[in-house]
């Protein structure tokens, strides 16, 4: 298919090159490697360089100086990229239950539904956690295992589906998001809030993460932690200087 030089700088920055007709194949291998490519970052958030949800904008960010993002953005741009391919995707507004000490939480994420060869699927690149690599397909109850992670999606009366992991033999809860597809504009605000208050997690410290082809890495503060079969190994740069190098050299990423 005739593409245009946008998708193909984009793809070119995940670095897909296998078949592009829409296909669950095609999609499970977009999301994998748009994982291991595009960090989730909130260094412009820390910076207080006000985020712009417009894919032009996105684009530059994320493809041209090859930058990350949070959800509101990696989303956004994944699902322009998705259309682009021939995709049917409808956007979502999802609340995140993980980690979250302030129940019910606000809904403050954004998801993917791609409908591909008649089935719908949870598709989500703009989580800094362990998240699936792979679609979900949306079923209730059917387990989806993604090498050593767990993950099936269930519904609730109030709260729509419900994503939930397994850990040391326990489901719990990810986020929840029920079906009222929503316009770019519709996460405007909410990325505001994110940006800007108080109690924002996002104002505070670095959170940065990319999946690897053996694990993860990630920032926590100032440490670094590099996940992969092994174990982990974790340090904490002593210099501006350092911290730079281990950050383009985990994360590609280089903050102008």
């Amino acid at each position: 298919m005739d593409m245009k030089p946008e998708v193909v700088s984009y793809l070119e920055r995940i670095g897909y090159s296998g078949p592009t007709e829409a296909s669950i194949e095609t999609l499970a291998q977009l999301q994998e490697c748009h994982l291991q490519s595009v960090p989730y970052e909130n260094f412009d958030i820390l910076q207080r360089i006000p985020l712009s949800l417009e894919i032009p904008a996105l684009f530059d960010k994320i493809v041209v100086r090859r930058r990350g993002g949070y959800c509101f953005e990696l989303n956004a741009l994944f699902s322009w990229l998705l259309r682009e391919l021939g995709y049917q995707v409808t956007d979502y507004f999802a609340r995140f239950w993980r980690d979250e000490p302030n129940t019910p939480p606000k809904r403050r994420h954004h998801v993917l539904q791609v409908e591909t060869e008649g089935k719908l699927y949870l598709c989500d690149v703009g989580v800094g956690g362990v998240v699936p690599r792979q679609p979900i397909q949306m079923v209730e109850h059917l387990v989806h295992r993604q090498g050593e992670e767990y993950y099936q999606l269930e519904r609730d009366n109030y709260y729509g589906w419900m994503l939930y992991e397994k850990k040391r033999g326990q489901w719990s809860e990810i986020y929840s998001f029920t079906e009222e597809p929503q316009l770019p504009k519709d996460y405007i605000m909410a990325s505001y809030w994110c940006e800007n208050a108080p109690d924002s997690i996002f104002i505070h410290d670095a959170m940065v993460a990319i999946r690897t082809a053996v694990g993860r890495n990630s920032i926590a503060g100032k440490e670094f932690r590099i996940f992969t079969e092994g174990g982990v190994e974790s340090f904490t740069p002593q210099t501006k200087e350092e911290y730079n190098e281990a950050l383009k050299k985990h994360f590609g990423i280089v903050i102008e």
